[in-house]
C-alpha cells in the first residue's frame, strides 16, 4: 500500500511539473519558432505524432452519438473557454471517452491494492467512472470561469485605450484594431476577441452583428453590457468616447465593490478554519503543560484519599 501511494504521488508530481514546463517553456518556444522565419521543428516533438494522436482522439469522439442541440451548446462552451477549432467538440468527446475508459480500467486493476473491503472495491470503479466522465465538464467550467475573470479584469484598461484612440480621431473600427494590436500581450483574451470583431467587420459583417457575436461568443456579462453601450451609441449617434469613459468608470467602481464584498466575507469564511484548525492547536499549546502537571501531581494525590 505504501509503495502504491508513493507511485501515485510521484506520478502526480511528474504530471504537474511536466504541465508547468510545457505551459511556461515548451509552448512559448513552439510559438516563437512558428513565428520565426527559419521554420524549424517545434520543441515538443514530432508534429506528425501529435497530429496522429489528435486524429485518433477525434475519431473516438466521433463514435459517440450526440444530439445537434447538445453539440451546439458544447461548441458554445468550448468557444467561451477559448477553443475555436471546428474539431474541438470531437476532441473534447474523445478525451472524455478515453479518460473514462482509462480511469475505469485502472480502478478495476488496482482496486484490490487500494482496499480489501469488498464494498469499497465496487465503489472505487464507480467513482473512477464518474470522475472520468464528469471531470472534463468540471475542468471546462473552470476554464470558462477563469477566462471570464481575465476578460473582466482587462476590460477597464481596454476601454481607456479605446477612449484615447477615439478622442485622437480614429473611428471605432480603427480603434478596435489598434486596441487588439497593442494589448495582445497584456490581455490576450480580450484582444483576441476584439480582433475577431474587427476581422468580421472587415469581412463585410455589420458592426452591430459583429458586436452581438462577440457577446454571444464570450457569454460574459460585462462584455454584453459593453456591446449594448456600443450598439446604442452607434445607433443614436451619441459620443462613443463619452459612453466608453462612463462605462469604464462604472466597471472600475463595480470591481472595487466586488473587492470590498470579498473582503467583507473573509471574516465569516475564517470562522471554521479558526475553530477547527487554529483553536485546537492553541488549546494544546496553552493548556497542554497545565494538564500534564495536573495528571502528574493531582491524580496521585487523589489516590491517597481513598474512602476507608
Amino acid at each position: 500500500m505504501a509503495i502504491l501511494i508513493a507511485v501515485l504521488v510521484f506520478a502526480v508530481l511528474a504530471g504537474v511539473i511536466s504541465l508547468i514546463g510545457y505551459r511556461m517553456y515548451a509552448r512559448p518556444g513552439r510559438l516563437y519558432e512558428q513565428l520565426s522565419a527559419q521554420g524549424t521543428a517545434s520543441l515538443s516533438g514530432d508534429p506528425s505524432e501529435e497530429k496522429a494522436v489528435a486524429t485518433v482522439i477525434e475519431q473516438v469522439g466521433g463514435l459517440l452519438p450526440l444530439d445537434p442541440e447538445d453539440a451546439s451548446v458544447l461548441q458554445r462552451d468550448l468557444v467561451a473557454a477559448g477553443f475555436r477549432s471546428p474539431n474541438a467538440v470531437l476532441t473534447y468527446l474523445g478525451l472524455r471517452t478515453v479518460g473514462f475508459v482509462v480511469l475505469v480500467l485502472l480502478a478495476v486493476v488496482l482496486r484490490t491494492s487500494i482496499t480489501s473491503n469488498p464494498i469499497l472495491q465496487i465503489v472505487v470503479p464507480v467513482a473512477a467512472a464518474f470522475a472520468g466522465w464528469f471531470g472534463p465538464s468540471f475542468i471546462l467550467d473552470q476554464l470558462i470561469e477563469a477566462r471570464h475573470n481575465r476578460i473582466r479584469r482587462g476590460l477597464p484598461d481596454v476601454l481607456d485605450l479605446m477612449v484615447i484612440c477615439v478622442e485622437a480621431g480614429l473611428g471605432l473600427d480603427q480603434a478596435l484594431q489598434h486596441v487588439a494590436r497593442e494589448l495582445m500581450e497584456v490581455f490576450p483574451d480580450v484582444s483576441s476577441e476584439i480582433e475577431i470583431v474587427h476581422l468580421e467587420i472587415r469581412g463585410g459583417k455589420r458592426r452591430a452583428d459583429a458586436l452581438r457575436s462577440l457577446a454571444e461568443r464570450t457569454s460574459e456579462d460585462e462584455l454584453r453590457k459593453l456591446v449594448a453601450v456600443l450598439i446604442q451609441a452607434d445607433r443614436f449617434g451619441t459620443s462613443i468616447a463619452e459612453s466608453l469613459r462612463t462605462h469604464s468608470d462604472f466597471m472600475r467602481v463595480r470591481r472595487r465593490q466586488d473587492a470590498e464584498e470579498r473582503a467583507a466575507k473573509i471574516g465569516v469564511k475564517l470562522v471554521f478554519p479558526i475553530f477547527f484548525l487554529i483553536l485546537p492547536s492553541m488549546l494544546v499549546c496553552v493548556a497542554g503543560p497545565g494538564m500534564l502537571q495536573v495528571f502528574k501531581y493531582l491524580f496521585p494525590l487523589m489516590r491517597q484519599f481513598h474512602p476507608q
